[in-house]
């Protein structure tokens, strides 16, 4: 296969009947959006969304060790969790510096799955393959045995409902269960990228036709609609959910990013990181040097990666992510500023926006939180 070939998701044919606009992400053909981001945008907020996030690197870690390798590897407590449950976790490098963020699922005592973000999915398994060195554990590449599908929005539990015996009741946030869903053997998970409740659907490729199909026709009379990668990206900037590449990198450390709540010093045995990630966190105590923080519009331009946040005339951050919210009806964005402006209500930021300086109002995020 040619560098340059993009990797087809098992739903390649589904997309591209429904009319989707198709894009390279992380080396994969993916949709965008079917219609109008917009209208994906609300149905997740109001109904329900049909996301497939094949794209998603899974690594199973097997043996005796597994356990004791993850909690070498990254920087959570992984020994801690329960069978049946998922933890939200990062893999850093031996400096802090993060190399991605991770959903951890434990699906039975010497066996866990390791979600990695597509981008990423190489560099994870090969540190993951690297640091197993001595421990009694193997570390399998499953990113072919696994299709994902995602169920997003306020009717995702009766649409799923209808499809599987599975205790939808009983699963918990961040948990995973084995079922059937409308015949299919799956591993249910209900983790969510959108800031709605919903479900993720790990099934073998040759299933992922079947199931979308009756995923679609089990929503049709609560207005499911099929949503592409746009509309998530709106949907978790909304919620304040951080993307590898913009408010996570290599150059900044779990506390830069305002997430050290990750890093368990307390766990048993040393881990990679462990000294440089002391040292960011007695920094982060000292005086954080930039906040991550929400920017509204008082305009209507819209900010993007990149652009610079300002205040009197200075450089005071920069935007790591921006784009118009549906739910609100403004732009926003996520920006890192300097801890002096991060608090809300901040007056006189603005950001630069092709060398105007555009009003924007500082909030505390998520900018959406659902009602429970």
């Amino acid at each position: 296969m040619s560098s340059t070939e993009l990797r087809h998701t098992a739903l390649d044919a589904v997309h591209r009947a429904l009319g989707a606009t198709m894009t390279d992400f992380a080396g994969w053909d993916m949709p965008l959006r079917y219609g109008s981001e917009r209208d994906e945008h609300l149905a997740v907020r109001t109904r329900a969304g049909l996301f497939d996030l094949s794209h998603m690197g899974e690594i199973t870690v097997t043996g005796a060790g597994a356990a004791a390798l993850l909690n070498f590897a990254l920087v959570g407590n992984i020994a801690s969790v329960g069978v049946g449950r998922a933890r939200y976790t990062m893999i850093c490098r031996a400096d802090g510096g993060i190399l991605d963020d991770l959903i951890v699922y434990r699906l039975a005592e010497t066996e866990y799955m390791v979600v990695a973000n597509a981008s990423n999915a190489q560099v994870v398994l090969d540190a993951l393959t690297e640091r197993a060195a001595g421990f009694d554990a193997e570390v399998r590449d499953d990113r072919d045995a696994y299709a994902l599908l995602a169920v997003q929005g306020p009717q995702s539990p009766g649409i799923l409902k209808s499809l599987t015996d599975a205790d939808l009741d009983g699963l918990k946030y961040y948990a995973g269960l084995p079922g059937t869903v409308a015949g299919v053997p799956a591993l249910i998970a209900r983790t969510g990228y959108t800031g709605e409740d919903g479900f993720e659907l790990f099934v073998r490729p040759e299933h992922a036709v079947r199931l979308w199909q009756a995923l679609t026709e089990a929503g049709e009379g609560v207005g499911l609609v099929p949503c592409g990668l746009s509309c998530r990206d709106t949907l978790r900037l909304e919620a304040g959910m951080p993307l590898y590449g913009h408010e996570l990198t290599t150059a900044l450390t779990p506390f830069d990013a305002g997430l050290g709540r990750v890093v368990k010093f307390e766990k048993e045995g040393d881990f990679v990181g462990r000294e440089a990630l002391a040292g960011a966190a007695s920094r982060a105590e000292a005086s954080a040097p930039r906040v991550l923080v929400g920017l509204v519009a008082e305009g209507r331009r819209v900010p993007r990666a990149g652009f610079a946040v300002v205040a009197g005339g200075q450089v005071i951050g920069e935007v790591t992510s921006g784009a118009p919210s549906p739910t609100l009806g403004k732009p926003i964005a996520m920006a890192y500023v300097d801890a002096a402006y991060a608090a809300p209500g901040t007056e006189g930021v603005g950001v630069d926006i092709r060398g105007a300086h555009e009003p924007y109002e500082v909030v505390a995020l998520p900018f959406y939180k659902r009602q429970k």
